[in-house]
């Protein structure tokens, strides 16, 4: 089980690195804020598999609050985009 987790970290961290080059070389804000996403479901995804590995459940804490977080901000893109004002 622990070599699967260090095997999907691995990956994770593959696929989060071409997130920061797709950050840095977006050719829209939008893709960028996408990627910003995609980075933020993929540090959950880290965090969950910290959490197979090191059997301490504070990882988990940190997940569920990055990911709330994280969904914040598409729909902030969204907002802006349509011109509509954030207290609708």
């Amino acid at each position: 089980m622990e070599t699967f987790a260090w095997a999907a970290m691995s990956v994770l961290l593959v696929c989060a690195f071409m997130c920061l080059i797709r950050i840095g070389q977006g050719p829209t804000p939008a893709d960028r804020v996408v990627a910003i996403d995609i980075l933020g479901v993929l540090l959950v995804g880290l965090c969950a598999l910290l959490v197979m590995i090191s059997w301490r459940d504070f990882q988990l804490t940190i997940a569920l609050a990055w990911a709330l977080l994280s969904f914040m901000g598409p729909i902030a893109l969204g907002k802006y985009l349509e011109g509509k004002p954030f207290d609708e």
